[in-house]
């Protein structure tokens, strides 16, 4: 049974899998057509130092830069629907491998040419991320997406943090508008 992660509530992955180290967050959601185009929903992942900027620019990963300079963050590609069942999006975390100046995992979700095509997190229906064990694919925790969105075509989803020896997943849900380019400008 998976934990349903909650605002303001970190859940330890290390002390509910002991050992993990490979792990999958994986992002769904329900297909739309809005304004004659398919919602397209992109996962993306900031790697942040404590001071919550980026540690290099090539430690954030997204479609245009598919793996991390360590070796630990891996996006395979983009589903431009969110057609069948299952994770839509996929990042795979190898926590053994990743930079020790890395204190904190942001996933990011943007919504693909939002303002070219007027959509928004409004036309998202049951979204949601989870973290599976990459071993036997079983989902660790998940957070529903359940907020009411109007304008907004960026989203800081989830987050992973340092805690000593210890991973700590926790749900953000904290919404933007300006896409991509004002996520990057937060962490740069």
């Amino acid at each position: 049974m998976a934990i349903q992660i909650e605002k303001r509530k970190p859940v330890s992955l290390t002390r509910e899998e002991p050992g993990l180290n490979n792990i999958i967050a994986g992002l769904g959601w329900d297909p739309a057509l809005v304004n004659g185009h398919p919602v397209d929903l992109d996962l993306s992942l900031f790697m942040l130092g404590e001071n919550g900027k980026l540690i290099a620019d090539e430690y954030f990963v997204f479609y245009n830069n598919n793996t991390s300079p360590d070796g630990s963050i891996h996006y395979p590609g983009d589903s431009r629907g969110g057609e069948g069942d299952g994770d839509d999006e996929v990042i795979h975390i190898d926590l053994s491998k990743i930079d020790p100046r890395v204190e904190f995992l942001y996933f990011a979700v943007t919504i693909d040419q939002s303002e070219e095509r007027g959509h928004h997190f409004g036309h998202v229906q049951n979204s949601y991320i989870n973290i599976r064990n990459n071993a036997d694919k079983s989902v660790l925790c998940q957070y529903m997406l359940k907020e009411e969105f109007t304008n907004e075509d960026s989203l800081m989803i989830a987050s992973l943090s340092r805690n000593g020896g210890e991973w700590n997943v926790e749900a953000l849900g904290q919404a933007f508008s300006g896409g991509l380019n004002t996520l990057i400008e937060l962490y740069q």
